[in-house]
């Protein structure tokens, strides 16, 4: 049984918005955007837990005894080694601890499952397959390559098995999903075109039942075996940072897996769930038992519960289409319904259907239906949850009738459903000397097969006349700004942004509310929630006219349209800060933001808000009044206060954790002529003072995160993030924010996944 998931607390729960400056523009909460809240706490959707409590037990090899000590960096933990697991107590409690696999396997059966999460951690270079049995009987395991050694691996693996970050959530709240189906019969083949692969996609499968695995002398194994498919899922997780969809497609149901043993389909989807598969396919026709326990076993996996007919004479508006939702919905996460039709109206009938189901059952698990054939590719662009995808660079398709992202998209732009938008990247004088982004977008655009111009334009320096006229256009699709504008800036308007949604003005989600820093401007059609929402302030007049009359004759944008400010930035640090490092790693920890204003820190401070961090010393700016109130913040200003960051915990007392003393992670945001003033800062937390707390996890690396973009400024006097590698930080520059920052920059603005990897790609490295 899986330990209970506790919520990590990430924001205070907000009130209403309150008004702005002396000429207020009243902004309303983006309700959509709020995560259910518990007691005084309040989570962002699909964001930080703290996850399994457990003890986390890691089974090494012979001669691996030095992956206990990864594991342990990756959850910002202390670790050591036993002889046997039973050696393992309550007294370990926030520890990794290290059993050797051939020590373990004689006790790995009578644990005490409620104290201890074990993990199989297997050396793939030790020979395949791991020990059968060490494999079922433990809870989770990985599989790993020794050279090259993908960390990142290591850290996705371990934040999603115990519970510390989901992306269920957030995929479930975007507009449309997609998922591709990887059809080679071995992974190697994708691997060099996977970055293309996946553009548009939110996950990626992996058809178990196609893959071939060779005997020799040109034979193939019927059957991949375990070990095989082992190998392959480890191959396509160290290159893809999109989750995984495993499945077991079965003969009657256009795969190649038996159904004579339904026994062998519990086997490979168990073992995907300990291997730490995001989405487990499991199809209808299994016996409930299997079904059922595959649910209660699921972990931090989702099930998908899948149902395909190729009879063509399956009928949505019945009985019997009813009845196998019903059935599918007990034991799913996703309830995934696949059929083949005769005529094309009978795409209307599944649109019937699914309209049935969302109004009759609506809380039921998320319904991704398509029909099959050329007849039925007009429903997979009416789908919206996880529609299969195809590439041209795919040897086959995996289902008659599948279309690319691209196809999709200019399905839907050819009937009016994804019309011409004008999107904007709004910068202004200062970032002249910047690498060009237009040419990145447009092939973004292009991939995607996005009908959309892209332009950056420029603002004026003063005034918000310009950035008004842009978004007052009946065709603006939306637009990023670099830099990000202040809301107190924003608030001053007394025009178009003023008369929006009735004068109540454009809604403002909950990071750009708190960050107070607007770098994307989102466009949505107003909905029956929002409109009926109660506005924070009575509607502004102008001349005695009620401003909604003013903004329906003058306004260029639809009347029920309306703009959303948000903050992009603060996702980019926070996926820049875990991609090493579980969420867990900066719990609790000391922080140090470096910063010429509050504006340039909000960003920063919001993200490690979200990773609940215990305390944040803070140089060369006032605290924002956003965060003085749930964020621990303590200024430098003497020597003293430096000294004492440097060797007492944040409550006053030594702790085992690492950073809760000497700051863990240091953030600057101070630009590249303050280069000499950073490298200081960094050599002075580099080294804690003998005695310091944090001695549980002294061969651990800090991290550092320089956000100055250095581009455009000429050399630098001293490169901080070298002297950070050169004090023992593991360090990352604006070049990696700003690529996360793309990838939901470009989730914002359509609603379209597009991978880091991706963004690197295509971007070439130069464009950060």
């Amino acid at each position: 049984m899986m330990a209970a998931v506790q919520p990590l607390e990430l924001l205070p729960a907000p009130g209403r918005p309150q008004s702005f400056g002396r000429n207020p523009i009243a902004m309303e909460i983006d309700i959509e955007t709020r995560a259910p809240r518990a007691s005084h706490e309040m989570t962002i959707r699909g964001g930080l837990q703290q996850g399994d409590a457990r003890i986390v037990v890691i089974m090494y090899g012979r001669g691996q005894e030095q992956i206990v000590a990864v594991f342990a960096e990756v959850l910002g933990k202390p670790h050591r080694l036993k002889e046997r697991i039973r050696d393992v107590t309550r007294d370990d409690q926030d520890w990794v601890i290290g059993v050797s696999a051939e020590s373990a396997k004689a006790e790995i059966a009578s644990r005490n499952r409620g104290l201890v999460v074990a993990i199989n951690a297997h050396c793939t270079t030790l020979g395949m397959p791991p020990d059968v049995y060490l494999s079922a009987q433990t809870d989770y395991e990985w599989l790993y390559t020794e050279a090259p050694f993908f960390r990142r691996d290591l850290t996705r693996f371990v934040s999603h098995t115990l519970g510390q970050l989901s992306h269920h959530e957030t995929l479930m709240a975007k507009p449309r999903t997609y998922f591709i189906s990887t059809t080679f019969p071995d992974v190697h083949a994708a691997l060099p075109n996977i970055d293309i692969l996946t553009v548009g996609s939110d996950a990626v499968e992996i058809r178990v039942d196609l893959l071939k695995e060779p005997l020799g002398n040109g034979q193939f194994s019927e059957i991949p075996s375990l070990s095989y498919v082992g190998e392959q899922l480890m191959l396509l997780r160290q290159r893809t940072e999109l989750p995984i969809i495993f499945t077991t497609r079965c003969t009657k149901e256009n795969g190649r897996f038996p159904m004579d043993n339904p026994d062998l389909f519990y086997e490979y989807l168990y073992r995907a769930i300990q291997w730490g598969v995001e989405y487990i396919d499991v199809e209808l026709w299994l016996p409930e038992t299997i079904r059922r326990k595959l649910y209660e076993q699921r972990g931090s996996s989702r099930i998908m519960s899948a149902f395909h007919d190729f009879s063509g004479t399956f009928k949505w508006p019945s009985q019997r289409a009813e009845s196998i939702f019903l059935q599918s919905r007990r034991y799913a996460d996703i309830v995934k319904m696949i059929a083949i039709i005769n005529d094309h109206n009978e795409n209307f009938e599944l649109e019937y259907f699914r309209s049935k189901i969302k109004a009759e059952y609506p809380d039921s698990p998320p319904l991704s239906a398509v029909n099959m054939g050329e007849t039925g590719q007009f429903s997979r662009t009416l789908n919206k949850v996880f529609t299969p995808i195809t590439h041209p660079l795919l040897p086959i398709i995996a289902a008659p009738g599948q279309m690319s992202a691209a196809e999709i998209n200019q399905a839907l732009a050819l009937v009016g459903q994804l019309p011409k938008k004008n999107i904007y990247g709004i910068t202004s004088p200062s970032m002249r000397s910047a690498i060009p982004q237009a040419p990145f977008y447009e092939k973004c655009f292009n991939e995607l097969g996005l009908p959309h111009h892209f332009a950056v334009v420029e603002r004026q320096p003063k005034g918000l006349a310009s950035i008004e006229t842009w978004c007052n256009q009946r065709n603006f699709g939306g637009a990023y700004l670099n830099p990000a504008v202040s809301l107190a800036n924003l608030a001053t308007s007394k025009g178009f942004f003023a008369s929006l949604n009735n004068g109540c003005g454009p809604v403002l989600s909950e990071a750009a509310r708190l960050i107070g820093m607007v770098d994307t401007i989102v466009v949505r059609p107003a909905t029956s929630s929002s409109s009926a929402s109660t506005p924070s302030s009575p509607p502004r007049q102008q001349n005695g006219d009620p401003v909604g009359a003013i903004s329906s004759t003058q306004s260029g944008l639809p009347p029920n349209t309306s703009l959303v400010f948000d903050n992009a930035s603060w996702k980019g640090i926070l996926s820049t800060l875990t991609r090493d490092l579980a969420p867990s790693a900066y719990f609790g920890c000391a922080a140090v933001v470096l910063a010429s204003s509050a504006d340039d820190a909000a960003s920063a401070l919001f993200a490690l808000k979200a990773l609940k961090v215990g305390k944040v010393y803070t140089v060369g700016f006032k605290t924002p009044p956003a965060f003085a109130k749930d964020l621990l913040i303590e200024p430098f200003n003497s020597l003293e206060s430096i000294q004492r960051a440097r060797t007492v915990n944040t409550n006053g007392t030594e702790s085992i954790r690492a950073g809760t003393g000497s700051p863990f992670v240091v953030v600057s945001a101070l630009g590249p002529e303050k280069s000499n003033l950073v490298g200081m800062l960094v050599r002075l937390f580099g080294s804690p003072p003998r005695g310091a707390a944090g001695a549980g996890r002294e061969n651990s690396r800090r991290v550092f995160l320089d956000l100055a973009d250095g581009s455009g400024h000429g050399p630098r006097k001293g490169d901080p993030g070298l002297i950070a590698e050169q004090c023992g930080f593991a360090a990352y520059g604006a070049a990696d924010v700003t690529a996360f920052t793309t990838v939901e920059t470009l989730r914002l603005l359509v609603g379209q996944n597009v991978p880091y990897s991706f963004v690197r790609l295509a971007s070439g490295r130069q464009f950060f």
